[in-house]
């Protein structure tokens, strides 16, 4: 593991600065690594792009999986980046559902929400969303640092 971190955010839509400031925090700090050579080029291209699925998969975790659940309700992000790619996870306690039964909006049509699985499978390399034996979902949006590193190798912990 080259680096990792870790948020614990309340069922907020106002966390969402807060998680979003994190993230780039973490992406700063390993950008200004010396000794990460050209994956700090590559991650300083990923920020943007990254930051907007982080943003879509944690408002898609208090909208659905937590909008009946309290405030309290932790959401549990987590970052891993090392040589090959950065993974970041979303763990929520809502009821799970199957993202192969969303449908993808139809090109020139425009219609309201619906457009989040499909962001999120366009600025990932793998997008996994799995119940785990703890009763929590994790959504794991990765992003390789060369089309040649993606080895399919999760690893969820939950």
């Amino acid at each position: 593991m080259f680096a990792q971190a870790d948020l614990e955010v309340n069922s907020d839509l106002h966390a969402l600065t807060q998680v979003q400031e994190w993230f780039e925090a973490f992406c700063a700090e390993q950008i200004a690594c010396e000794d990460c050579g050209e994956l700090r080029q590559w991650l300083g291209t990923q920020v943007y792009p990254l930051s907007l699925a982080l943003a879509e998969g944690f408002t898609n975790a208090v909208r659905h999986a937590h909008h009946n659940l309290p405030l309290s309700t932790p959401v549990v992000l987590q970052i891993q980046l090392d040589e090959k790619r950065l993974a970041i996870r979303i763990w929520d306690y809502g009821k799970p559902f199957d993202p192969s039964t969303l449908k993808e909006p139809s090109p020139g049509t425009l219609q309201e929400g619906g457009y989040g699985w499909y962001l999120l499978r366009r600025l990932a390399d793998d997008l996994h969303y799995i119940r785990t034996d703890r009763e929590r979902n994790c959504l794991e949006i990765v992003k390789y640092a060369s089309p040649t590193a993606n080895s399919h190798s999760s690893e969820l912990n939950g």
